[in-house]
């Protein structure tokens, strides 16, 4: 019997929608990393007829969606001339082919496997998100701040730096200038973002958005409008690579089309207000909040997690 989608079951999902990508507009993460517990903590507690199909499901559809809200971001932040073409390549060549791995791995892993994979990746970035740590000022750069002589390896920024300076003049006439980002022993992070990317939706933005703001003190406007770049271009893969894969084992009606629905022009819109309000919001005190609700979602998760395994005996 073909199945049939409730077309207003998932109407409030587009407020929602807007909000978390105006969120991650601003903070540089993915909109995934917001949008993939809320399939999975939040749909099972509205009732039975919201649950998705499967973990899979959820992590597709949030990488389906984050295309969209970044392609809409990547528009405002490539129109107010913030990106960093250059210094994002580095990263999208190694990021693309391991999200593509990874998203292929994610259809051979158990459901609680993932959500505990999301979990502990979640309390990781929360950690990373609280803990403070100095970051270049907009539009500037303190060459001379670092002591230390960097070695041939080493991203940061130091007095004896002889990276190529970059200077990019936003639309708005503000000039910022900084060192040209580059990866080194950041590799291994990028691969292991982008890899979570492809398998449970969330890593890469919230990888590289540290290695430019504060690693490489890119500035903070520089560094999400880039970070949104490196992201679009990844989850794109990603996205492509699980969604075609759930078409072909399960055929079009194992994709939500009925969310997808709301949750893409949600996330459109979003990804126009986001950019406009760049600068507007405290970066720091933004980095804090989205630590504490990451602490929560990963506790959340590793309860759903528990659950399920307790379930299965």
């Amino acid at each position: 019997m073909e199945l049939t989608f409730d077309w207003t079951l998932y109407w409030f999902m587009f407020p929602v929608s807007m909000l978390v990508a105006t969120t991650a507009m601003v903070s540089g993460i993915g909109v995934a990393a917001m949008f993939t517990p809320i399939f999975l903590i939040i749909f099972p507690g509205l009732g039975p007829e919201y649950v998705l199909p499967s973990a899979v499901a959820a992590i597709g559809t949030a990488l389906l969606t984050e295309v969209f809200g970044f392609s809409s971001g990547f528009v405002g932040y490539f129109r107010k001339r913030l990106i960093d073409f250059k210094g994002a390549w580095q990263f999208i060549l190694l990021a693309v082919p391991v999200g593509i791995f990874g998203a292929l791995i994610s259809h051979q892993v158990d459901g609680n496997a993932l959500k505990a994979a999301y979990a502990t990746l979640m309390i990781f970035l929360s950690y990373v998100f609280i803990r403070h740590q100095h970051e270049a000022e907009p539009g500037t750069v303190d060459l001379g701040a670092e002591t230390g002589s960097p070695g041939p390896d080493d991203g940061s920024v130091g007095a004896r730096d002889v990276r190529e300076k970059r200077e990019i003049t936003a639309r708005d006439g503000t000039v910022y200038r900084f060192h040209a980002p580059r990866q080194g022993r950041g590799a291994l992070l990028t691969s292991f973002g982008a890899f979570l990317t492809g398998m449970v939706s969330v890593g890469i933005g919230e990888v590289i958005m540290p290695q430019l703001a504060k690693r490489n003190r890119v500035p903070v406007p520089v560094a999400a409008a880039t970070s949104v770049f490196v992201v679009i271009v990844t989850v794109a893969a990603a996205s492509f690579t699980q969604i075609s894969t759930l078409v072909a084992e399960g055929g079009w009606h194992a994709v939500p089309w009925n969310l997808v629905a709301y949750t893409v022009p949600g996330v459109i819109i979003g990804g126009q207000i986001g950019p406009r309000l760049q600068g507007k919001v405290s970066h720091r005190a933004m980095e804090r909040a989205i630590g504490v609700l990451f602490a929560v979602i990963s506790l959340s998760m590793f309860w759903l997690v528990y659950k399920g395994l307790g379930s299965a005996h």
